[in-house]
């Protein structure tokens, strides 16, 4: 089983495939493609019945976390993964812990054969898979979290040097029934406009002066982004949750 605790500084743009175009050149220059370059993500939020993990992140409140369900296409395992973060805290760094496990094992958890634990148990690298895995047994039963939402699209992605990682996601769709990470064909489209494309800075330490420099004259600003907290307004508007 495969563990990841991870802490840095995410910031998030919505861009137009032009502004894409154009900052993609530069970060060509800089950055190299990552080992996984194009992927097709499919994130498989948990909630309660009232979506009280997603209105929290919704409303922004001094302290927020979810937790998730991550796969990629054509590949046979899901990353369960607790994402926390703190507003005030050194620039607001995002913390997430993950354990991997495989899609079998996930279809036993969420139909209530197994617990994380138990899956922790039988493949136990580090103290960090246990503790984790508590984690997310504890949120799932105190809390009496399900899947909820699940969000799909394509990712292509760049890294450089000291963790610095830059991807761009498309094609965004998700669906709120029939929550398997199989493809679906009653899939919703996400946006509807010509500012399609979302752009991801995850940095561990400052962001290099090259892409400030162009970002700026690009007119590519941070924004305060949830792609399920606007799924989850958009259901609310249709009476969906």
């Amino acid at each position: 089983m495969e563990n990841k605790v991870i802490d840095r500084i995410e910031k998030k743009y919505l861009i137009t495939s032009t502004q894409k175009k154009k900052i993609l050149a530069e970060i060509r220059k800089h950055l190299k493609k990552d080992d996984y370059y194009k992927s097709e993500v499919m994130n498989l939020y948990f909630d309660t019945d009232n979506y009280d993990f997603i209105a929290q992140s919704v409303d922004w409140t001094d302290f927020k976390h979810k937790l998730r369900a991550r796969s990629y296409g054509g590949y046979d395992r899901v990353f369960l993964e607790i994402k926390t973060k703190i507003r005030g805290k050194d620039n607001n760094p995002g913390f997430k812990r993950r354990v991997m496990i495989t899609r079998s094992d996930f279809d036993e958890l969420v139909n209530k054969k197994t617990t994380l634990m138990e899956l922790a148990a039988r493949s136990v690298e580090t103290v960090d898979d246990l503790q984790i895995a508590r984690e997310v047994d504890y949120l799932i039963n105190h809390f009496g979290l399900k899947p909820k939402i699940l969000v799909m699209y394509d990712r292509e992605s760049y890294k450089g040097e000291d963790g610095l990682r830059i991807t761009f996601d498309e094609n965004l769709s998700y669906r709120n029934k029939n929550l398997s990470f199989s493809k679906g064909n009653r899939d919703k489209i996400y946006f509807k406009d010509r500012v399609n494309i979302i752009m991801e800075l995850k940095a561990h330490g400052a962001v290099p002066l090259w892409l400030v420099k162009k970002m700026s004259e690009l007119k590519i600003y941070p924004q305060r982004f949830s792609k399920v907290g606007k799924i989850y307004e958009a259901l609310r508007k249709e009476k969906n949750v």
